[in-house]
């Protein structure tokens, strides 16, 4: 699985749920609620102040070295 900034969070923990500490790591500590799973990485990165483009870079390099 391949994300970008449009992805749907909840859609990346169903298929890779070892990509959590990711979320977490940024401030992200409810994403079990549904809106946070709802949400694009864009807009979570906004609400948190944390650059989309170099979450989306960790995750794909982790998602790669699996």
């Amino acid at each position: 699985m391949t994300i970008n900034k449009d992805t749907i969070i909840g859609s990346i923990l169903d298929v890779a749920p070892d990509t959590a500490p990711f979320f977490l790591e940024m401030g992200m500590h409810c994403l079990g609620c549904p809106s946070a799973r709802g949400e694009t990485i864009e807009q979570a990165c906004m609400v948190h102040g944390v650059n989309a483009d170099e979450l989306v870079a960790k995750i794909n390099a982790f998602l790669e070295n699996k």
